[in-house]
């Protein structure tokens, strides 16, 4: 998974009634790379895309993580911590030893 979808992810798990168009601006993505990101996390079970059939506006959506994709988030999550600790330990190390 890559950062973008980890972005949308998060966006989507904070904000679901975000239109695409406002998370496209939030997320700096132009609306068609959100629009294909959102249709390839729903094809692998992450999202839900629930419309609000008594809105005025037909066109809005909620996009909803489902344990499948909350799960992912989870999982991408500890690997970003894991991989910015061992950093964080390499440069120390590395402070470490400049400094004798």
């Amino acid at each position: 998974m890559n950062e973008d979808y980890f972005n949308i992810l998060r966006k989507i798990q904070k904000k679901p009634e975000l239109s695409q168009r406002e998370a496209a601006r939030e997320l700096d993505l132009s609306l068609g790379k959100l629009n294909y990101c959102i249709k390839e996390l729903k094809k692998k079970g992450f999202i839900k895309i629930n419309n609000f059939r008594n809105s005025k506006n037909k066109l809005k959506y909620a996009y909803i993580l489902t344990p499948r994709g909350l799960s992912e988030k989870t999982k991408v999550t500890i690997n970003f911590m894991k991989l910015k600790m061992k950093e964080y330990d390499e440069l120390k190390k590395e402070l470490k030893k400049n400094k004798k």
